[in-house]
């Protein structure tokens, strides 16, 4: 919750404050509080349902408007961020159509956590690079591989998805079928 709370000050930092390094830094950080939560639920077992819900809701909140912000900043090349939104919805936009068609629920896999985490490099270095940061120059090299890197990782992801969903979407149908059998009489 304290990630999706700082979007606001992130947004500030950016188009209010014009930061860009600042709003780099700070969207840097609530990528890194990812892999700190989600190490620590696995380290103390505290992982829970609600939390395999509700962190990659997170993640794509907190990227996409991220992506967007940067993207009307100027500081990303548009057919970049269009690419990896058009993923973010596409595997957003299967995820519902999935539940609503009563398929169990899929873990993320750790080649769709890596193109995140790639994702969640690339952006705020491409804001340093747009930025008057004596490092500018080599934060975008370090950004264009990232974002490369990710790219690859994520619709790669997506794709192996499609088998994955497939048998959650069977398995589902076959657990309902078979409560409703066992129900009646």
């Amino acid at each position: 919750m304290v990630r999706l709370l700082c979007v606001p000050v992130f947004l500030w930092l950016l188009f209010g404050r014009g930061d860009r390094v600042g709003a780099a830094f700070l969207l840097g950080a609530l990528g890194a509080t990812d892999w700190v939560d989600g190490f620590l639920a696995r380290r103390l077992h505290q992982v829970s349902t609600l939390g395999k819900i509700l962190d990659p809701t997170a993640d794509r909140i907190l990227l996409g408007v991220g992506i967007v912000a940067i993207m009307i900043d100027g500081s990303v090349p548009l057919w970049l961020g269009i690419v990896v939104l058009a993923r973010e919805v596409l595997v957003s936009g299967a995820v519902l159509a999935l539940a609503a068609a009563g398929a169990r629920r899929i873990d993320v896999q750790w080649v769709g956590k890596a193109g995140t985490l790639c994702f969640m490099v690339a952006f705020p270095l491409f804001l340093v690079a747009h930025s008057t940061a004596g490092w500018k120059d080599p934060a975008a090299v370090v950004a264009w591989g990232f974002a490369i890197a990710g790219l690859g990782f994520a619709w790669y992801a997506a794709v192996t998805y499609v088998p994955l969903a497939r048998r959650a979407l069977a398995e589902g149908r076959a657990g309902r079928a078979a409560s409703v059998a066992v129900t009646r009489p």
